[in-house]
């Protein structure tokens, strides 16, 4: 490979502006549909069609096509058992979180995963209770039906236990969640998840894991501690648990410290020495096993007191309709929580596709979730999204297809109608440490603040924004402000962007900020200003403000040089001024001082008439009867619109008035690299006229420089400034010939 020392390129070709490019290059002409063909498209079918859309919403068919038993089930099989037991046991712990009976969350790693496996488009994730969500719905759970205090008024509550409200509650919002997402995949607005950046995702689950942190606190200390929901709960949370800290329990104390010790240690030897271990060590269900036996040997229960999970059904329980007064109540918090659940687990599905070369479908997902949702919720399951460390086990451990999640839902089905009866003697206490340690990846992500507040601080202040408010506030409202934040960052970089006044970099065709660089040559008489972004309502005007950079306010020169012109019309008329030889001279020695009476402004701002004078007046000499025009240091000005995507009516307008006030005050301006669509728009809204014409338009800002050094040759005689000038035009090895176009080699 050369030196870039040694890397050269040479390029001979005419002098283009927009107009005499089209005229040499003919364009391709492309019909445009209209609003009634796409309607036509959408509702044709073919056979090709109709199978194209039977593969996308049935992806099974598509990666079953290709299943390699030989290569694939083994995997799978050892992937599914291995992720069914994690599974398990965070079914059992995530639905504390939701403040309901812990065999429900067995349900969520079931029913869900049984439509999934049907739907989903990612073959690695695994469908299941997610702790967020978990969290989520248990606000919801106790706001309708609080621990203390009479429920909501509902009628399907009337002859319910507060446990079977408290399911109808859960199940009416998944179902209700699952309706969001069906319906948004319908409606194919997958790419709504772009608008939730890494940055509100991480903010927002590192809330979410001290909220579920605040929550578990009660189990690991084994205290009643009511549930409360809305702005500032964690902090009654707090106030409850630390008025009862000296009740604790301490042998669910003792229990939970040792399990997180525990399970923490054997985590991180799985993550040092992942590369030999063939499968992770199942360390959480391993404890979980201890942990039971211990209590069954003891009777932590009678004994001393523990909280244990109890009776486990060794059935399923029968089906419910939803509560169409659940769904009034809840739809303000069931869709944030559709959109994290989807959020969350469409990342962790793009991140496995990208490292295992596959495409997902945002939208075939978000109808995945929606229907795995509706079937869990219509069987009291949880909101089901994917847990990031279950998928991690899952993929680690050879994963290859779904087929792996349908073995785990299997592992899940033999302990709920087989052995969930050895898990009735499990500490609660287990199940809070259990959650608590899996939370350590998303507490971790504070660490990212200082490097933003290095590299990003809107960003920074996203992440921090969401967080706070999120903690105080709680999880929906603190993911509606996070969303406030980043679309307010977004219009400030768009409303505010880095406009700057471009130089050129010696001996090049290159052109940069002038402050960045020592070696640049500047043309007299010539501004270049970049427009770093998009131009449209809300930054026109700072755009105009921002082009005063280049030296002088064209408006007020403009109506300074009107005022002036009625002012020697009209001394010329009082005879006050007379045309001599050397110009036009005052009569009489006494300042005339300038009218203030702007009462016709509108006639200020029109072009200068010069009619009626006898000669013409020049603004950069010193006019008589001490009138003073501020000068005007430049005869050329540049737009660079390479990185302008689009204008808006109201932009275009406020464009057209700029042009206009730099051209009355001649002032020649160029507008350089500006993409075909939007000239072809500026042609359709009649943007041109008398005085803004096509021929403004270059190809490129040095396209746009050769013109003006023809049309504006330099009359300097600094020799410093010719100096620049020959080293510029002798590096740059252009040629102006008079009777051709005028050529670039560079």
């Amino acid at each position: 490979m050369l030196r870039p020392s040694t890397q050269r390129y040479s390029v001979t070709r005419p002098l283009y502006s927009e107009d005499t490019f089209e005229d040499e290059h003919a364009k391709v002409y492309r019909k445009h549909k209209r609003l009634l063909d796409h309607f036509i498209q959408y509702f044709t079918c073919t056979s090709e069609r109709a199978k194209n859309t039977a593969v996308s919403l049935l992806p099974i068919i598509g990666w079953m096509k290709i299943y390699s038993i030989k290569d694939w089930l083994l995997n799978d099989i050892v992937s599914g058992v291995s992720t069914g037991l994690v599974a398990v046991l965070q079914g059992l712990a995530y639905s504390l979180l939701a403040s309901i009976s812990p065999w429900y969350g067995l349900y969520a790693a079931f029913f869900p995963v049984i439509m999934y496996f049907f739907l989903g488009t990612s073959r690695h994730i695994s469908v299941g209770a997610f702790p967020v969500l978990s969290l989520m719905v248990g606000a919801v759970v106790t706001r309708l039906v609080p621990d203390e205090g009479l429920p909501a008024n509902i009628t399907a509550f009337e002859g319910l236990t507060k446990d079977e409200q408290r399911i109808l509650v859960s199940a009416s919002l998944t179902f209700l969640v699952g309706l969001f997402q069906l319906g948004m995949g319908l409606l194919q607005v997958g790419f709504i998840v772009m608008y939730l950046s890494d940055t509100l995702i991480s903010g927002f689950t590192t809330a979410a894991a001290v909220h579920i942190l605040v929550s578990q606190l009660k189990f690991v200390l084994g205290l009643t501690v009511p549930g409360f929901s809305g702005p500032l709960s964690i902090i009654y949370t707090l106030k409850s648990l630390f008025t009862q800290i000296t009740s604790t329990n301490i042998h669910d104390l003792v229990t939970s410290i040792v399990v997180m010790v525990m399970v923490l240690g054997v985590k991180e030897i799985n993550d040092r020495f992942k590369s030999k271990l063939p499968v992770p060590i199942p360390i959480e269900v391993i404890m979980t096993v201890i942990a039971c036996g211990v209590s069954y040997a003891f009777n932590f229960s009678e004994n001393h007191g523990v909280d244990v999970v109890g009776k486990i059904p060794n059935t399923f329980e029968s089906p419910i309709a939803p509560s169409l007064q659940v769904f009034q109540m809840t739809a303000v918090e069931a869709f944030p929580i559709a959109i994290v659940g989807f959020a969350v687990a469409f990342a962790v599905a793009k991140v496995y596709s990208v490292k295992h070369d596959y495409l997902i479908d945002g939208n075939q997902e978000l109808i995945a979730f929606g229907a795995s949702n509706i079937f869990g919720g219509a069987f009291k399951s949880l909101a089901a999204s994917t847990a990031l460390s279950r998928s991690a086990v899952q993929e680690s451990t050879g994963g290859k297809t779904q087929i792996a999640g349908l073995l785990s839902a299997l592992i899940v089905l033999v302990v709920i109608l087989g052995i969930g009866f050895l898990l009735e003697p499990l500490p609660k206490s287990v199940l809070g440490a259990v959650v608590i340690v899996n939370l350590k990846g998303m507490l971790m992500q504070v660490v990212t603040v200082p490097y933003l507040w290095k590299k990003d601080r809107p960003d920074c202040i996203v992440w921090v924004g969401t967080c706070l408010a999120a903690i105080f506030l709680g999880l929906d409202l603190g993911l509606a402000v996070g969303l406030g934040l980043e679309l307010l960052t977004v219009v400030f970089r768009a409303q505010f962007p880095r406009c700057c006044v471009l130089a050129n970099i010696s001996g090049t065709d290159i052109y940069r900020d002038r402050k960045d660089y020592v070696n640049f040559y500047e043309p007299e008489g010539v501004k270049i200003f970049r427009i770093p972004s998009p131009i449209f309502f809300a930054n026109i005007d700072f755009f105009r403000d921002k082009l005063k950079d280049v030296g002088f306010n064209p408006l007020r020169i403009l109506r300074k040089r009107n005022k002036a012109v009625k002012k020697i019309k009209k001394m010329i008329k009082k005879g006050e001024l007379t045309l001599t030889s050397n110009g036009l001279q005052a009569t009489c020695s006494m300042p005339i001082e300038e009218s203030e009476d702007e009462s016709n402004m509108e006639d200020l701002d029109k072009p200068t008439d010069y009619s009626d004078l006898p000669i013409q007046v020049n603004w950069s000499a010193d006019l008589p009867a001490n009138i003073r025009v501020p000068p005007v240091n430049i005869h050329s000005l540049i737009l660079d619109f390479s990185a302008v995507s689009f204008l808006d009516i109201s932009a275009l307008k406020g464009l057209k008035a700029a042009l206009k006030e730099f051209i009355r005050v001649s002032v020649d301006v160029y507008i350089v690299g500006c993409d075909p669509y939007i000239i072809e728009k500026l042609r359709n809204c009649k943007f041109f006229d008398d005085e803004i014409k096509t021929s403004i338009f270059f190809l490129t800002i040095h396209d746009a420089m050769l013109f003006i050094h023809e049309s504006h040759p330099p009359k300097t005689v600094k020799v410093l400034s010719w100096v620049n000038l020959l080293y510029f035009l002798q590096d740059m090895k252009i040629e102006v010939e008079t009777d051709t176009k005028p050529e670039t080699r560079f």
